[in-house]
Formats: C-alpha cells, structure tokens, sequence
C-alpha cells in the first residue's frame, strides 16, 4: 500500500482532468449546473427543457453529444431521450450538438477511482466524487473509455423525462385539463377525451415556463425502446452511401491541403519545394510546426505535391531501430521505474509449490481506421470555425485557439460522423496543422487530409510491452501469480501533447492484469513505467489489450501446468467474483466446454475484464497442413443494461474479429527512427475467408450499465494463443503470431 505522503505528492490524471490530492470543490460550485447551450440563439417560439432536447413547431431535436466514431452511441443517446419523451423512430432529429461544459463524462470517474482506490489511502466511493466533481466543475467532455452508455443511461432518460413532464404542463395551461389526466404518446400530449396535441404545437407555450424537473424514471417493465433491437438511425445514410463524414464535407471558397511531417516525430532540418511548387493545382507550400503543407485545388493533387518534397529530418528522440525498444523494456523491471504496485495480496514470496515462469510481449500496433485524419479549418478574426469529427470536442476548439490566439469559446465546431477511431480520433496534431495552414490564409476554409501512408506514418501507436509472469502450484491448484510489466506511460505522452502535464501511475500500464477476477491467495502485479520510447496513445481497450494476453496467457500455464480444467480451475479462483464466474460459466456452457475433440483441434478459454466489464471468450482451432484454421468463438460479456440487442451482438463481433486479427498479424515496428508500415498490406487484420462462427451472448447482472466497444477485444489473443498450444503443444507468447505460426 503506498504511502499517504507518497500519494499526496503525485497528481492523477483522470480522462483529460488534472485532479491533484486533496482537490476539494465547494458544495455549492458542485451542484450548480451548467448553463444549457441550446439557450443561446434560441428561436422565438421554441423550447428548449435542458441541454439535450429542443423543439419548435416543426421538428424535435435531440443533441447526443458523445461522439459517433461507428458505434452507433447517436442511436444510443437517442433512444434513452426518446424511451422517457414517448418519441419513435422517425419522429426526432439527431445532432451532436456544440462542445459545453453541460456535456460532460461523469462516467471518466467510475474506473479511474476504482483503479486508484488500489493504491491511494482512499476509498472508491471518496475517490468517486473528487473525480467526479472535477471533471463536473471543469466541464470535461469526451466520448472514449467505453463510458458513453454509463455517462447517458441515467441523465438522458432524465431530460427526456423532464421535457415530457413539461410539455404535459405546458397542455394543462393550454386546455385547462389538470396534469394528473394528461398521458404522453408517440410524440403526443393526450386529452381526456382521446385529442393528440403534437409536442411542437406546444413548444411556444411550453418555452414560456419553467422545466418541471421533479420527476420520475419509468420502470424497466414499462420500457418500449431499451432493451429491443432498434434499426439504427445512421444505417440507411451508411447503406445507401450518403453517409457525409468528415472527409466528404466541402465549405464554399475551401481549399485543399496535404502535409510532410517527421516521421521521426522531431522538427524539420531543411527541405527542397521547387518540384512540388511546380505541379499543377499547387498554390502555395507552407511551413508548419515539424513539417511541410502543400495547399492545391483537389486533395490528391496536394497528396501529390507533398509527396515530392526533399526533405531532411532530424533524428529521432527515441531508439532508432526496435531491437533499441524492446531492449529499454527489458531492461526497465528495477526499483526506480516502479510506476505502481497495484496488487499484492497474501505473500507471494513465500508462497510454496512448483514454480512456473515465462515472458510475453505486446507490439505497437497502429490504430488504421479507413477514414485517415482530416479537419477543415477556417481562421477569421470573427471566430474561427473547424468541421471534424473528434472525441474530445473542447480540447480542439482549445488547440485551435493555442495557434490562433483567439479565445476558445468563440470557435464554432461543427463536430461530424466519424469513420472509425479505435482511439485515433483522441489526438490534435492534425487538428493543430489545419489550424496552423488557415492561420496563414485567413478567411479560407482549409480542408487537410492526411494519406493514408501519413496516416501511418503519424499515428501514436498502442503502447508496446513485455510481461514476466512467475506463478506456483501445488495440488492441482494455483497457488501465487507474480506479474509485472513495463511499458510507456500512455495519459503522459497524450496529454503531453496538448500542454497537460501527468504525473503519478498510470492505471493502462497493466489495465486488465491487476483487476483480474481472481481470488488468488498470494497475487502481486507491478507496473514499470519506460520513459524514452515512441510516444503512444490509447488504442482500442488501452492497457488491458495486451494485459489481458499477459495474465490469461500466464493462468494458462499455471492451471496446465497444475493438471487442472482451465475451465475449473478459473471458476474455483472466481468465487468473490459472481458477475464474471457468470460470465465464465454461460460461455463455457454455449461451447460445450468438456466436449471431446480431434487430435489435431485445440480449444482456448480467457476472461478479461476492462472498463467494468467482464468478458470470456473460448475459440477452437484446427492445425491443418497448411497452418492455423480459427473454426468458432463463443463469447459472453456483462455490461450490465443492454440499452440495444442488435448493437451490443455487432459490437461484441467486430471486437473480437479486431482482437484476434491484431494479435495474428499486426505490428508497428521502428527503423532509422521511423514506423516501417506505411499502409493496410504492411499491417494486416483478419482477412475475410479467415473469420470464424462468432456465437455471442451476454448476461445484465452487473450493478450498472457499461460499456461493450472496447472490452470484448482483450480476451480474444490469450483465447487464440491458448487455442493454439491445445492443439500444437506451442506456446504463443509474442504477438503478433503470424511471426510463429502460420494461419490460413
């Protein structure tokens, strides 16, 4: 347990909020809302009931403010509003409203204090509402850490509740009926008598009185939205083709822009533009912060140019080649790099039995969504304006105005549907160099598109790793786990690149191992911070995306290594934990765990749990002659409330296609200070033909709703590798695997 003194002295970074020890907020600054957005250039005759609704006479407006990177949270937001508002599909408008300290994530707190509570001399719950209060007061928007469900569940159903109570009350005044006889239906106030009044035929009226915010949450068994599949509202725009994300907007007057920067992440030495200068299209070529712009009349055109230039970069602030990074992790499990000792249950030092020991190692890999980073941005001395689909929305409207110099709340950002992310949209610099092109062109909207091999090139990958695990068993059993790891802090290098400063341990450096749930007498896990390599930044599951692999991987051998069932052994380990035994024991009953197989098949079990929810997966393989056929996967996760059956299924699929295709075959890997991929080919998911049966299931019998994005991703790698090894008699305990084995 680490000092009071100790934890006194450091400052946690929680989500993009600097909370340092002993920040206390008055009670009266916590509780005062913040002013609602909508409020501002309100129509005449319009209504608006809190932040996240707003009606006039001819149309509903909801504002879902979490971010859509893909995983349909707009549809999510939506139907929590609309399941207390009495609206159906079809009937609202959605938009993403502007950044506001209203919108801001409550939900960043829930791990972050009980993560911390792991080693700070507080409890969860008091860690709870500092984070909490801070992030209020400080007014942190962001969509990211699979919170966005637990962020809306509650206050979302609530303004929907609140908006619905007021429009009744705004039809009493309206007909002189009590409130008590008026009911709410299908976008309706209904009468006495059977009369419907549509809700904008009362916006005027209800625009003229105060909200009626005591309400109350109607109960699961009267819900008609939550919990039934919903077709998606962006579905037939994605279907059709006329989807308009980012990258397709076009503003009048606006001009097109490419960039050169370091790949070595260090500043320009010099450079040669008299080629590109002279191609067609170009108008100008520019300089910016660690590199070059092109500006031309079409992207590919400045693509192009861009291209062309000579360039000489200066080194890189890290090791040169990746033998270097893999040599600074090794060599960083020492006293001076403990970054946290985040578990150490019992004694694992005296702990008897046969000892088992092995080493695993986690790559860079890159977050590659199909839509590459693109912003458009145009500099007035009015108020600047930037379009970009982004995670964290105030963080650039503050970025933009760091080159600009203008003040922040004067930016109009018009935040868009965002092509995929993986974490990729958390990050500014492309965001920094738009605004650094349109600053020397005022008054022209910029559009920077990034190519894909710039995309590749400037990525700050996940952050790479190595686990050694030491264990004991006796008996049939598991007696003691010792894991440690080492790796680069991700919350520094992040929030180094904005101008925030972190200190203190940084729970993704070992997210997933130390929150394992398992009941081990003697448990230790360290985490040891590497400073001095790539920056990096979060990728989708963070820390628990190769924790997991660390520590299922390790309890693999163990239990193996003891003569036990994986299965078993994991339940017999899981009793204080029931949530995630349920998880376990419905996934090990879907796949028919102790059914018999052929020789040459394998089958692997893992559980991991990130962000609050736990989750297993069992895949089974065959060896052919050729190599590795994955044949299915069972999967069952926890999230607590499912708000959307449908989603939470496609989610869970596409999670462990991306896991398992990850860990087969992606990796970042460093030359002359430089990422050797440079595109799709070089960094490889799961290819189609290679995809096996996904069956999926969940259990609701977590204490609150969570997320589902990102955690079904950790357990699929340990899952495979534990596969592979039933079946081969390998062991797997490097990703990614294909340097291995062979996979058809």
């Amino acid at each position: 347990m680490a000092s009071i003194g100790k934890i006194a002295r450091r400052t946690f970074l929680i989500g993009s909020a600097a909370v340092a020890g002993g920040v206390a907020f008055g009670t009266w600054v916590v509780r005062k809302p913040h002013a609602n957005p909508l409020e501002d250039g309100l129509p005449e005759g319009a209504a608006t009931f809190n932040p996240w609704v707003r009606i006039d006479s001819d149309r509903i407006m909801l504002i879902t403010p979490h971010a859509d990177l893909g995983q349909g949270v707009a549809q999510m937001q939506a139907t929590l509003i609309a399941e207390e508002l009495d609206l159906e599909p079809g009937q609202f408008e959605t938009d993403f409203g502007t950044p506001s300290p209203a919108y801001f994530n409550g939900a960043f707190a829930n791990d972050a204090a009980e993560d911390l509570a792991r080693i700070a001399p507080l409890s969860a719950a008091a860690l709870h509402g500092i984070i909490f209060s801070a992030i209020k007061v400080l007014g942190v928007q962001g969509t990211g850490g699979s919170t966005s469900v637990a962020d809306s569940f509650d206050k979302l159903r609530q303004a929907g509740a609140v908006a619905r109570e007021t429009l009744k009350a705004a039809a009493a005044l309206e007909t002189g009926q009590p409130v008590a006889d008026l009911r709410t239906r299908a976008g309706h106030v209904l009468l006495r008598d059977g009369t419907e009044i549509p809700y904008q035929a009362l916006a005027a009226r209800a625009a003229g009185i105060e909200p009626v915010t005591r309400v109350s949450l109607r109960h699961r068994s009267e819900w008609r939205l939550i919990g039934q599949p919903v077709e998606r509202l962006d579905i037939p725009a994605k279907s059709t083709g006329t989807q308009a994300y980012g990258i397709d907007l076009s503003v009048p007057g606006m001009v097109h822009a490419a960039v050169r920067m370091s790949p070595r992440r260090g500043p320009l030495s010099s450079y040669d533009a008299s080629a590109a200068e002279a191609m067609r299209g170009v108008s100008q070529v520019l300089e910016v912060t660690n590199g070059i712009a092109v500006v031309a009349d079409n992207t590919w055109r400045a693509i192009r140019a861009a291209n062309a230039i000579e360039t000489d970069w200066a080194p890189a602030n890290y090791p040169a080649d990746q033998d270097g990074h893999w040599a600074a992790l090794s060599e960083s499990f020492v006293p001076d790099r403990l970054d946290a000792e985040w578990r150490n249950d019992g004694d694992v030092d005296a702990a008897g039995g046969e000892v088992i020991e092995a080493e695993y190692r986690a790559p860079y890999v890159a977050h590659q969504p199909l839509e590459p980073l693109n912003a458009i941005v145009r500099v007035d001395p009015a108020g600047s304006e930037v379009w970009t689909g982004h995670q964290i929305p105030g963080f650039v409207r503050n970025v933009v105005a760091s080159v600009t110099g203008e003040d922040a709340s004067g930016i109009t950002l018009h935040n868009q549907y965002s092509g995929g992310s993986f974490g990729h949209r958390l990050e500014f610099e492309h965001i920094r160099q738009a605004a650094e092109i349109a600053a020397q062109m005022p008054g022209t909207p910029v559009k920077l598109t990034y190519s894909r091999e710039e995309d590749f090139a400037q990525d700050f990958p996940r952050h790479i790793a190595i686990g050694r695990g030491r264990g004991t068993v006796a008996d049939g059993q598991v007696v003691s786990v010792d894991i440690s790891a080492a790796a680069p802090p991700v919350v520094a290098s992040q929030m180094g690149r904005i101008g925030l400063s972190a200190s203190g341990p940084d729970s993704q450096i070992g997210a997933g191992i130390f929150n394992a749930p398992y009941d081990i007498p003697n448990f230790r896990f360290r985490g040891y911070a590497v400073p001095g390599l790539a920056p990096v930044s979060s990728w989708r599951s963070v820390g628990a995306s190769w924790g997991g692999f660390f520590i299922e991987s390790l309890m693999d051998e163990l239990i193996r290594g003891a003569g036990a069932d994986p299965v078993v052994e994991r339940l017999r380990l899981m009793e204080a934990y029931p949530v995630a035994a349920g998880v376990l024991r419905r996934c090990a009953e879907m796949a028919d765990w102790g059914a018999g197989r052929a020789e040459n098949q394998g089958r692997g079990v893992a559980i991991v749990e990130s962000f609050g929810t736990p989750v297993a997966e069992i895949v089974d393989v065959t060896m052919t002659e050729r190599g590795i056929r994955i044949d299915d996967v069972w999967v069952v996760a926890d999230p607590g409330i499912v708000v959307d059956p449908v989603n939470i299924e496609n989610h869970i699929q596409g999670a462990v296609v991306w896991g398992l295709g990850h860990a087969m075959n992606s990796e970042i890997t460093y030359a002359d200070g430089m990422a050797q991929q440079a595109n799709y080919n070089d960094a490889e998911g799961m290819r189609m033909h290679q995809a096996p049966r996904i069956h999926v299931a969940w259990n609701e019998d977590n204490d609150s709703p969570r997320g589902i994005g990102e955690p079904p991703v950790p357990p699929a790698a340990p899952a495979l590798a534990n596969a592979i090894f039933d079946a081969t008699g390998q062991r797997l305990r490097e990703m990614p695997f294909r340097n291995f084995i062979d996979f058809i």
